[in-house]
């Protein structure tokens, strides 16, 4: 929902700039839905992923279009894409790639060319990236935050812009290696992908027998993605909407003490185990910018943190033993987070002092 309360303070190239992002944004979602039906909240977080140029992992059981909506979503941008099918017997230099020797009929002499691995693309598909061993996983560590691999002492970058787009089957986990925590810190966010509504699993039924299959068209380049991340990264935002951003990911670690004396919320401290790290911190912010500028917002408001809330924090909040037994999901304890966090900071029994003088 657009926020005008400051458009009159923003100069003509901000507002443009804004107004560019936003049409960049529906431009896209625009081309996927002739593709993916319904699934709103899932392609938006796709998106937002993509134009803050981060990486993302989908999670969602067998046939709900994980590959289809990202192999679209590829489709919809002028990027180079690979998809990288993980299996147990796959290798790391399958990914990166390696070295072979090449022989110069001419001369006879021999020497190593490097031949890239399928990781060498703009968007990666990394498709049930949990059935690979970690040694396989661990690949893509280097090129996920150093957007680069080392092969023989050279480093070889990879193509700027560069994203991994990973799924994860979570209902089959025999013959699974689960990501570590810390490679799922490295994914801006875990978007959940659930069950179509009877309407729409209606119309996808309609569309797939259909002989008129819509094809989408790419309608953005790297040059335009690279434009709107510098739009977000220039959205401001204030102090007091920044501090509830920290306050939500400060609050879900339970070996720290609480800011200014506040209580932790209850869910969080009888079921994490251990919290989010700063780099929630920075992502949480940075996605809340990204939610304002897509939505042709001037700033960032305390509702665009709490959207991303969710696709930030579920991957990065470690569950203990209650919470298993007692089956609280991460999402369950984010809710939590967000009821009994306050926007303005003041402490819980601040609150109940001050509703006690109001009544």
């Amino acid at each position: 929902m657009p926020d005008q309360t400051d458009a009159a303070n923003l100069s003509p190239d901000a507002a443009k700039s804004i107004a560019l992002a936003r049409e960049a944004y529906e431009r896209a979602r625009t081309e996927i839905a002739k593709t993916i039906v319904g699934q709103d909240e899932v392609v938006d977080q796709a998106l937002t992923a993509i134009f803050c140029r981060g990486h993302a992992v989908i999670v969602g059981v067998p046939g709900l279009a994980k590959t289809l909506l990202i192999s679209t979503l590829a489709k919809t941008l002028s990027l180079g894409f690979s998809r990288i099918q993980f299996t147990p017997d796959l290798m790391p230099s399958d990914i990166t790639g390696t070295e072979v020797i090449e022989e110069d009929k001419a001369t006879g002499s021999r020497e190593l060319r490097f031949v890239k691995g399928p990781i060498f693309a703009n968007i990666v598909l990394a498709d049930e990236i949990n059935r690979t061993p970690p040694k396989t996983q661990a690949a893509l560590l280097e090129a996920m935050q150093e957007r680069q691999v080392t092969i023989g002492g050279i480093q070889n970058r990879l193509p700027d812009p560069f994203f991994v787009l990973a799924t994860q089957n979570p209902i089959e986990q025999e013959g699974t290696y689960p990501l570590p925590e810390a490679q799922l810190d490295r994914f801006l966010f875990q978007i959940l992908i659930h069950y179509p509504d009877a309407a729409q699993e209606a119309e996808v039924v309609r569309r797939s027998g259909s002989l008129d299959q819509a094809t989408p068209q790419a309608v953005l380049t790297g040059d335009d993605i690279r434009a709107v991340h510098e739009v977000i990264r220039a959205t401001p935002i204030a102090d007091h909407v920044l501090n509830y951003a920290l306050r939500l990911v400060r609050s879900t670690r339970v070996d720290q003490p609480m800011d200014n004396g506040a209580e932790r919320p209850k869910m969080v401290a009888d079921y994490v185990a251990w919290g989010a790290g700063p780099r929630a911190s920075e992502y949480i912010v940075l996605a809340a910018k990204a939610r304002a500028a897509l939505t042709g917002s001037t700033h960032v408001t305390p509702d665009h943190v709490r959207e991303m809330a969710k696709p930030v924090l579920r991957h990065r909040i470690l569950r203990n033993f209650n919470a298993e037994a007692d089956r609280v999901t991460a999402d369950m304890i984010v809710d939590a987070l967000l009821e009994e966090t306050p926007v303005d900071g003041t402490s819980a029994q601040e609150r109940r002092q001050l509703n006690k003088v109001i009544g």
